[in-house]
This record gives C-alpha cells, sequence and structure tokens, in this order.
C-alpha cells in the first residue's frame, strides 16, 4: 500500500484561495456598481421632478423617467439598471405656478 503525502496541496490551496479572491473582488465591484446606478437614480429622479416643475421635459440617456402630477407636487420615479437588479429612485417636487396660474406653465 503506498503511503499518502501531501505533495501538490499547496496548488490547490492556492488555487482555491485565488478562486475565492476573484469572487469576493467580483462581489466588491457589483456592489459598487450597484451602489453608482443607486446614486444616479436618485439624481435623476430629482433632477426629473425638478424640470417637471418648471414644465421642461427631463431626458437622461440609460434612465427610464416616469412623472405624475397630484395636488400641485410633480412626482418623478426613476430606474436605472444596475449589475444587481434594477435601482429605483422617487423624487417630489411643489409645480411652480406661471403668471396665467397654471402648474408647470412657462411664462
Amino acid at each position: 500500500m503506498r503511503a499518502l503525502d501531501d505533495a501538490g496541496s499547496v496548488t490547490i490551496e492556492a488555487a482555491l484561495s485565488l478562486s475565492a479572491l476573484v469572487i469576493v473582488a467580483a462581489g466588491i465591484v457589483g456592489g459598487i456598481a450597484t451602489l453608482s446606478a443607486h446614486l444616479a437614480a436618485v439624481d435623476a429622479a430629482g433632477a426629473a421632478a425638478r424640470s417637471a416643475a418648471i414644465g421642461v421635459d427631463f431626458q437622461r440617456e440609460g434612465v427610464t423617467v416616469t412623472v405624475s402630477e397630484s395636488s400641485g407636487l410633480m412626482t418623478a420615479q426613476a430606474a436605472v439598471p444596475a449589475p444587481l437588479g434594477t435601482m429605483r429612485a422617487q423624487a417630489v417636487f411643489p409645480a411652480e405656478m406661471a403668471a396665467g396660474g397654471a402648474a408647470g406653465a412657462q411664462p
């Protein structure tokens, strides 16, 4: 019977350790990219609500925005695709009244 030795075990341990490090690094990068997408969604929702409040169309590449008006408040919802799902944000801004009294109308 052949005696068991641990030749080659260092190679296997190194391969497993490096694989684990790559997975952890990919998770960190994905988390940072998702956080960045969330910040972009918050920024886009705020900008869209402000734009709608003064009657200006809002467009930004890579962001889906829906705007609604209720009781003089403009509500914008933004969605940004991210590596770990879709990040969504909502912002509310009061509609500005123009000289004619219409909310969001240009003077």
